[in-house]
């Protein structure tokens, strides 16, 4: 009976996906999900006998590229994946995209499912689990989550409900490599080259960090917030990665060199070459071949360095949420394209603003146009630019308006740096699409 049940739930599931989709009353990335948890409490644990392989991500920041990245090397390998493509990552997006995609008489290879922080846990109480890819940890949310130690507390509790689950670790960063876990495999990057020196901009802001003596991490090499070659005097240090790779940035693109392999990814930034690493990483560890021929056809996720058009001109999106994630964004930014920077402060923004005090949006000087600012917390971003030494910044709170006035502004090009609730608003904008 349980088993009947579980199967009519996802055909509904799966009607009223495709009745939203031809509707367009909402993007159906959450709300099925909620649906199906009410009339199937278990329903993750079912889902189980339909993947073979299953996969997440987690970390603060990175989750919903890297889980792409997986998923489309993957695929072009031919594999059948399940992926939560839009970033909807906690219980309830993660339901959704299980009930709106797994075929209940076709057993799928894969499941990639980036997962919050907090929530990872609640998951791993029902849904199996053979690989944890864990990006990064930096300060996010802190109206949820606390402080860091909070945030890999949550994680470790995660883990902890499946022993056997093979660990892929950043090491390069300190909090992420002392994850405890039985199957233990890290990556890191070895040397980081920039052919454009725009690109070679160091923050102000800095992490630090000590070891389990209680002394601060010393650096041989730091790449940026506290992720880098540590040690401590003590005799602790960096483990030594597995998948290293020697990291080459170019405008519009990075190039990683990974045990004597070139892997061209269309992503810049070294944040974005983190992520291709991970992902390279696990894939590797799967036994996937040929991954350096199926990167060049990656097309970014749900508004992380998307590229769309609006009235003829390049639009750039860069989701924006947290000081580190803003400050790698921000040293990429195009500064004489019109710049659009949207702040709300819903639930899945975080209701705390105070991060717009840490990020350097100092980084900005020298744009040629005015900002515009606009969402929820408008005023208070127009606030943070003042501070910042900006003089010519354009208030609109409407978001649509902002989009019109900004695209009059560029002469060809448009940066929108946006919160998650706000990128969902720009995604329904008409006008604006993909090529």
């Amino acid at each position: 009976m349980k088993k009947i049940w579980f199967y009519f739930v996802l055909f509904l599931a799966k009607a009223a996906y495709r009745f939203l989709q031809i509707t367009k009353l909402s993007s159906g990335t959450s709300i099925i999900g909620v649906w199906v948890l009410k009339t199937c409490p278990d329903f993750l644990e079912s889902c189980n006998p339909c993947i073979k392989t299953k996969i997440n991500v987690t970390g603060t920041n990175g989750k919903t590229t890297t889980s792409g990245l997986i998923s489309h090397i993957l695929k072009s390998s031919g594999a059948g994946v399940v992926n939560n493509e839009k970033g909807a990552n906690m219980l309830s997006g993660v339901v959704n995209a299980l009930a709106v995609s797994l075929n209940p008489f076709l057993k799928t290879d894969y499941s990639v499912i980036e997962s919050d922080e907090a929530y990872l846990s609640k998951i791993y109480a029902q849904f199996d689990a053979d690989y944890l890819l864990v990006t990064n940890l930096f300060r996010d949310q802190l109206d949820r989550y606390g402080e860091l130690a909070a945030t890999k507390r949550l994680i470790q509790e995660g883990i902890n409900k499946k022993p056997g689950l093979r660990l892929i670790l950043n090491a390069d960063d300190p909090l992420v490599s002392s994850f405890e876990g039985n199957n233990r495999i890290f990556y890191g990057v070895e040397n980081v080259y920039y052919q454009d020196e725009s690109l070679k901009v160091q923050s102000a802001v800095q992490e630090v960090f000590n070891c389990h003596c209680g002394k601060p991490l010393k650096y041989e090499k730091k790449f940026f917030a506290q992720q880098g070659h540590y040690y401590c005097d003590c005799g602790y240090r960096r483990p030594e990665p597995k998948y290293k790779a020697d990291v080459t940035l170019y405008k519009d693109s990075s190039i990683l060199k990974i045990n004597g392999v070139n892997y061209e990814i269309p992503l810049t930034g070294l944040f974005n070459a983190y992520n291709a690493l991970g992902a390279i990483a696990l894939c590797l560890d799967l036994g996937i071949e040929n991954i350096e021929n199926s990167l060049a056809s990656f097309h970014t996720a749900f508004g992380r360095s998307e590229v769309k058009f609006y009235n003829g001109k390049r639009v750039l999106i860069q989701l924006i949420k947290n000081p580190i994630g803003a400050n790698e964004v921000l040293k990429t930014v195009d500064k004489d394209s019109g710049i659009l920077i949207i702040i709300n402060d819903n639930y899945a923004d975080g209701r705390d603003v105070s991060w717009l005090w840490d990020a350097e949006f100092e980084l900005l000087k020298g744009a040629s146009k005015p900002i515009v600012v606009s969402g929820i917390r408008a005023n208070d971003m127009a606030l943070r630019l003042k501070y910042a030494g900006f003089n010519n910044i354009k208030i609109i709170e409407d978001i649509n308006k902002a989009v019109e006035y900004t695209a009059r502004l560029a002469d060809n090009n448009i940066t929108i740096l946006p919160t998650y609730t706000a990128l969902l608003q720009i995604n329904k904008i008409k006008g604006l699409r993909s090529k």
